[in-house]
């Protein structure tokens, strides 16, 4: 989806048209969680500091974001998807992968399907979508990103290692900052570049993702679409307009994300064993607190019980706090344990 969350507010709210949107955080602090085209003009950014987005441009809107409304939408995206195959492997809210190679609608071309998935997007939900097409997920990925927003991109096979070799490394999916910055002072500046390495070096370099590497240098990705694919873990996390000083306010809101928490495990019929507790203080400095436990647990209580004893730990500080994040790990889900014969617990 395009700009997906400020798109959505723009939809909904004819007076944002056109202008810079930024939803999430304010003009005094916080992070954007997603900013419209308008407001990338001038460098805004989802992870972007509010404050220094509003710096760059000060006409920049900020909206509350709605996350149960792009949920929603995203519900309605994903049907789509389901009416030509049943193989989506959802990335985020936003964004998946199809294997449309057998589809539902009995169609040879992927490009065609796509192009109607655009379509059908668009008359259902006002929104615009981009896409790409091609014979691995690495390809296809990079292809949608090569003409948003409202794009579509095909890479042929006939043309999909020079389009790769003239690609800079910051622009291969997969590949990060830091790693593209490694790759920089190593002298591999694009695809042609990468593709002259040695799988050896590569990983002696980078470890076992070097094996990655060196494949998609030559546009090879055999991983499969994976419709199923499972959440390692659960959370939540808010910044705060004003920083929270009082031991009660922040239990508050502890409670409040455990809840929120709490809700997601319930969805999606799911357990934990492990709780994790997120804080970032005033000055920026962030710390984080893992608890674990032999037996699983998914009540808001519970998880709250555990959050609640990680923010009093001793060794942690009470000094003011700007973020606070609760999430949940070690995931056990209803499936697995029916599958695989676990002892359900019943409440006598």
């Amino acid at each position: 989806m395009d700009a997906f969350f400020a798109s959505v507010e723009q939809r909904d709210n004819p007076e944002l048209r056109g202008k810079p949107v930024a939803v999430g955080g304010s003009r005094a602090r916080g992070v954007v969680a997603a900013a419209s085209y308008e407001a990338r003009k001038y460098g805004v950014h989802s992870a972007l500091a509010s404050k220094i987005a509003a710096q760059r441009c000060p006409h920049l809107i900020f909206v509350k974001a709605r996350f149960e409304v792009y949920s929603s939408v995203s519900r309605q995206i994903r049907e789509i998807f389901h009416s030509y195959t049943d193989l989506v492997e959802p990335l985020s809210l936003d964004e998946a992968y199809l294997d449309v190679t057998e589809n539902k609608v009995g169609m040879p071309s992927a490009t065609i399907i796509a192009q109607e998935i655009r379509k059908r997007i668009f008359e259902e939900t006002g929104l615009t979508a981009s896409a790409g097409v091609s014979y691995n997920k690495f390809l296809a990925k990079i292809a949608s990103d090569m003409n948003k927003p409202n794009g579509f991109t095909l890479i042929a096979p006939d043309k999909a290692e020079e389009l790769v070799a003239g690609l800079v490394i910051e622009k291969f999916h997969g590949i990060g900052k830091v790693t593209a910055a490694k790759m920089q002072s190593m002298g591999i500046l694009t695809g042609a570049d990468l593709r002259e390495r040695s799988e050896e070096e590569l990983v002696r370099n980078f470890g076992k993702v070097g094996r990655y590497y060196y494949r998609i240098a030559r546009a090879q990705d055999d991983r499969d679409v994976q419709p199923h694919r499972i959440r390692k873990s659960i959370g939540s996390e808010r910044t705060f307009d004003v920083d929270l000083i009082e031991e009660h306010d922040m239990l508050l809101q502890i409670d409040k994300l455990c809840q929120e928490v709490a809700q997601d495990m319930e969805r999606l019929k799911a357990t934990a064993k492990t709780v994790t507790l997120k804080i970032k203080y005033f000055d920026f400095t962030l710390n984080t607190r893992s608890k674990t436990f032999l037996s699983e647990f998914s009540s808001p209580d519970a998880i709250y019980t555990i959050a609640r004893d990680l923010l009093l730990t001793p060794q942690l500080p009470l000094e003011p706090v700007r973020l606070l994040g609760v999430s949940v790990s070690s995931l056990l889900y209803q499936h697995d344990r029916l599958q695989e014969g676990y002892q359900l617990t019943l409440d006598l």
